[in-house]
């Protein structure tokens, strides 16, 4: 018995001496942990009470880690954003603080992959290792921090690089009614960017998840996910995360511009965020306004947009351009949202439906968009080349719409019309084969020094490719002076005419 003794307390003695070891070496302290109870769950809501020291847009963590964010501060219980799917969720479960507001990780690791709002990957290829984390909301950039915008934004695509120019740093929208190419343009846009050192940054909103997985693979397949980010809250995902996604996107982006970097923020779109934000409201009791959406829908776009700049030199001199997509109902601009997003914006691209079935692509209705801050930033030989190609060509549609009616013409109204027609034809386009610069020059010379007036419709299309060849071989130096912002001088347009007259 005594042996049995002593060596229990041989065993007492070293468990002991164990403890006070591991609490030299990690000491404990007591933390307290402010919890709460769900007393109600809804589609994507959930309403908690307990919790009355949380912060407006603190993020909550329920059980099986999942997270939402305070929306709701009332008096007696908190309405709560639900992040993720609530299946499993259920009155009685406990909520706790995280005491940190909704944020995303920044950084460049970030480049090349496909993550949700919260910064969680959806490729495959493991988690985002950043070293940091940004708030998704946040005030947008000081005017005195800012600077004019003078930089063009390429998007590749003739007819709005040269009639409705874009500027690094500004927000064009573009809208039109469903299936009219607004996401083909935003994606032309983001294939443009390659070598031009500009960030890109695709955040798709409620779309198909077919959609998302095939704009994911053609930007995988030409190269240009090198450069971009892609942020998704699909359809089938919780409207919270729906809300969240833009400002998370916004704030990767303002990251990069604050390190010096051009950024471009493709929203796609607009309209289903608006959506579900009227829904989460409607959930969360919210007075309802004009179509059932909250009296605040217009700051939840305006306070987005605006932090869309370009800042100047002493705070880094990045750049922040955002294309939002908008979608129309039976052509339909004066809806809300779009009336709402047109004014926060600093121009639009309006896309016909009219213009898409009669196979004229992309359906840019240049009568109907405008950009307000481009023609700034326009290269002069853009300039030299466009100055009246706006008017003459809103002026043949009109032209054309009249002639309908009337079978005997004048030849300078025939003139008109043919060289409108071909005007035309020239702005047509195929997706995923944005041009440079250069090549769109010697088109556009081409076309409107008549050269092309006299050929057929039909061989207008090898007509342009001959001519862009020739400009790329035969007058590389004048290329180069273009890309570099030189005007076209009057010699200069007549080697591009000789070099064009050459392929006829």
């Amino acid at each position: 018995m005594r042996e049995d003794a002593t060596e229990m307390n041989s065993v007492l003695n070293e468990t002991f001496a164990a403890l006070d070891s591991l609490q030299s070496s990690h000491p404990f302290e007591l933390k307290l942990t402010e919890t709460g109870q769900v007393t109600s769950v809804g589609r994507g809501v959930a309403r908690v009470n307990g919790l009355k020291d949380a912060r407006s847009e603190e993020l909550l963590r329920f059980p099986g880690n999942q997270l939402g964010m305070a929306f709701n501060l009332d008096a007696n219980e908190i309405g709560v954003i639900l992040l993720d799917q609530n299946d499993s969720l259920a009155a009685g479960d406990e909520v706790r603080r995280t005491h940190r507001v909704l944020d995303v990780p920044v950084g460049n690791s970030l480049i090349g992959r496909v993550v949700d709002p919260v910064g969680r990957a959806l490729d495959g290829l493991g988690p985002v290792q950043t070293q940091q984390r940004r708030p998704c909301e946040q005030d947008a950039a000081p005017i005195m921090n800012r600077d004019p915008v003078t930089v063009p934004l390429q998007t590749g695509i003739k007819v709005i690089d040269a009639l409705i120019p874009i500027g690094r740093g500004q927000r064009e929208l573009i809208v039109g009614d469903r299936q009219t190419g607004k996401t083909a343009i935003a994606i032309d846009t983001i294939l443009n960017q390659t070598d031009k050192d500009v960030i890109c940054i695709y955040c798709a909103i409620g779309q198909r998840n077919t959609a998302i997985a095939k704009t994911i693979a053609d930007l995988r397949e030409r190269g240009a996910l090198e450069y971009s980010v892609v942020v998704v809250a699909e359809g089938d995902s919780s409207p919270g995360m729906q809300f969240v996604a833009p400002y998370a996107a916004t704030t990767i982006g303002e990251y990069f511009m604050e390190q010096g970097k051009d950024v471009l923020v493709v929203y796609d779109d607009l309209t289903v965020h608006a959506r579900a934000y009227r829904e989460l409201s409607l959930l969360l009791r919210r007075p309802p306004g004009r179509e059932a959406f909250p009296g605040d829908i217009f700051y939840l776009h305006s306070r987005l947009l605006e932090r869309s700049t370009h800042l100047n030199q002493q705070h880094g001199g990045g750049s922040l351009t955002a294309l939002p997509i908008a979608e129309t109902e039976a052509q339909n601009v004066s809806a809300y949202i779009p009336t709402n997003l047109i004014s926060i914006t600093d121009g639009q691209i309006y896309l016909s439906p009219d213009l898409f079935q009669k196979g004229i692509l992309p359906a840019v209705d240049v009568g109907r968009s405008v950009s307000r801050v481009g023609g700034k930033t326009q290269l002069a030989a853009y300039r030299s080349v466009s100055g009246d190609l706006r008017l003459s060509y809103s002026q043949f549609e009109e032209l054309e719409a009249f002639s309908r009616f009337s079978s005997r013409l004048d030849e300078e109204t025939r003139a008109t019309l043919e060289r409108g027609r071909r005007v035309r034809e020239i702005f047509k386009q195929p997706q995923y084969q944005p041009l440079s610069v250069a090549e769109q020059i010697a088109v556009l010379v081409a076309t409107t020094s008549g050269l092309l007036d006299s050929l057929e419709m039909a061989s207008l299309q090898s007509t342009e490719i001959a001519i862009r060849q020739s400009m790329i071989n035969h007058l590389s130096d004048l290329c180069e002076r273009i890309e570099a912002g030189e005007k076209l001088t009057a010699e200069d347009r007549q080697l591009i005419i000789d070099a064009a007259q050459k392929t006829l």
